[in-house]
């Protein structure tokens, strides 16, 4: 894996607070906006309901006080002469006698409020044509007494013509009608409507009540109801969630997990989920199969080959080391020429054993166990690099006590060689390269190779371990750089049951070998 030294461009940091991306905003769930929804809905017809229910009580109450109102005032007009309300205008010898009397003297008011059949609480008035005002209100013990300055200006205001609703100064709510007398005065009675507040706030309070009991109900089954309805939708996402912790990026993968058929009914729209669920991942199951036989025949094409090419690629080197032991006696252009074939050969008899040697540990072979002294191995690895790159400056650090892990010594040096061999091609001279050994704590071995290098691209970062992964460098076509030194680096390491990761940015890269513990 090549690294670029090109430097990386940052994006500028925008000094406002930054808005909150619409997936991060938070959502309702589907349960939450279900249960909302019906709540609501019950809300709103309850409320209609009500609202109706209020409207046709007050029309019903209104109408019968209305009722008794037209005969109060109708008696009140008779008694005072009458009006074009009640017929054409009376001869004398047929006019109306007085009004019959509680035989108690009349209070402050008109005359027409002493009549036996007035309602308690009755209120009325006469206005004269000169605009006087005579008023007064009959009380519970039938005793009248005189209204309001204010009051009696509020009543000589009204209309005649349809009873109206007021609320009178110092006597409360009323329905009020007017009418007008044959001499051109006003009559105006008023029948109290508290009786009819106090029936519509009661109504009003036994609907809220009803309305809170009907809301704790209908929540409770509606979250009782919607939590077994969307239960098949749970086992749906269940089964999802467990496909998408299946690792299925490499190796043979199986997908034993499917929607259980209870939860796959074509009647249901989470049925039919679970339907397309399962025909998905009987697709993915059938590539995933096709894969894995693609990836099983190239491996053991490229161990066929790679075993193949063993052998032609002995002779080659042969015959170019033995035409180059009598490289006197030939033309320059011809030594020149096998001195080339015996390079290029040995530089594709290393590609070849790197290829088998990947294809093996890929069948779980190529690993030797033994115990593997580290620290002797870690001196042994970073004196060869000193050698090959003796530009570059080498730092060893190494713990008081030998490590000892459980291995195979060859391939656990062709690890650590790799990994210097990758500091030294992909840095420049002057570079400092630190190799580190340390045990884990629990037995184990850690490997860390640091370089202040240029650093690996972000985007090229995941790919390091890829096999034929370069970073697009001339400096690594020179350098002969095959893309598989880091490949065979994360194969050995897991076939030794250990780890390796990369950190890399600009002046700083390390990888990190974990070793399991002896035995």
């Amino acid at each position: 894996m090549n690294r670029r030294e090109e430097p990386v461009n940052e994006l500028p940091v925008p000094s406002g607070r930054p808005a909150e991306p619409r997936a991060r905003r938070r959502r309702w769930s589907l349960r939450r906006r279900l249960l909302v929804g019906q709540v609501a809905l019950l809300v709103a017809v309850v409320a209609g309901i009500g609202i109706a229910t209020e409207l046709a009580l007050q029309q019903f109450l209104v109408h019968q006080v209305d009722v008794d109102l037209t005969e109060t005032t109708e008696h009140a007009l008779g008694d005072v002469g009458g009006g074009p309300s009640l017929g054409p205008p009376p001869d004398q010898h047929n006019a109306p006698g007085p009004p019959p009397s509680t035989g108690e003297s009349s209070g402050p008011g008109p005359e027409f409020l002493n009549r036996r059949s007035i309602q308690p609480d009755t209120v009325g008035a006469l206005v004269g044509r000169d605009h006087s005002v005579s008023a007064g209100r009959v009380g519970n013990d039938g005793v009248q007494s005189a209204l309001s300055e204010s009051a009696r200006k509020q009543l000589a205001a009204v209309t005649p013509g349809k009873p109206v609703s007021m609320d009178i100064e110092g006597q409360g709510h009323y329905r009020v009608l007017a009418e007008t007398t044959w001499s051109g005065k006003t009559v105006i009675t008023g029948l109290p409507l508290d009786s009819v507040d106090a029936t519509l706030m009661r109504v009003l309070l036994i609907l809220l009540i009803a309305t809170a009991v009907v809301l704790v109900v209908a929540t409770s089954a509606g979250i009782w109801l919607i939590r077994r309805a969307l239960t098949p939708l749970d086992r749906v996402a269940a089964t999802a969630a467990r496909v998408a912790d299946l690792r299925l990026d490499r190796g043979e993968v199986t997908l034993p997990v499917r929607v259980p058929v209870a939860d796959a009914d074509a009647r249901t729209e989470v049925g039919q989920l679970g339907m397309a669920i399962n025909r998905m991942l009987d697709h993915i199951a059938g590539a995933l199969e096709a894969r894995h036989a693609s990836e099983t025949r190239i491996r053991r094409f490229l161990a066929d080959a790679s075993h193949e090419l063993r052998t032609p690629l002995s002779s080659i080197r042969g015959y170019a080391e033995l035409a180059l032991r009598e490289r006197d006696t030939l033309p320059p252009v011809v030594a020149h020429a096998m001195s080339r074939v015996d390079s290029e050969s040995r530089r594709m008899t290393t590609l070849v054993e790197d290829m088998l040697l990947l294809a093996r540990l890929d069948a779980g072979r190529g690993i030797e166990r033994a115990p593997v002294d580290l620290t002797r191995l870690t001196v042994d690895a970073v004196s060869d690099a000193h050698i090959a790159g003796p530009d570059l400056q080498w730092a060893l650090e190494l713990p008081p006590e030998p490590i000892v892990v459980t291995g195979d010594t060859a391939r656990l040096h062709q690890v650590l060689a790799n990994l210097l061999a990758n500091a030294r091609v992909h840095t420049g001279p002057g570079t400092r390269v630190t190799t580190a050994l340390a045990g884990d704590g629990r037995g184990g071995a850690i490997w860390r190779v640091t370089d202040d290098g240029p650093g690996i691209p972000t985007e090229l970062q995941p790919e390091v371990f890829e096999r034929f992964a370069r970073g697009d460098s001339s400096r690594s076509r020179r350098a002969g750089s095959t893309g598989l030194g880091l490949s065979i680096v994360a194969a050995v390491v897991k076939a030794h049951g250990g780890a390796i990761a990369v950190e890399s940015r600009p002046g700083r890269t390390e990888f990190t070998v974990r070793l399991p513990a002896a035995g």
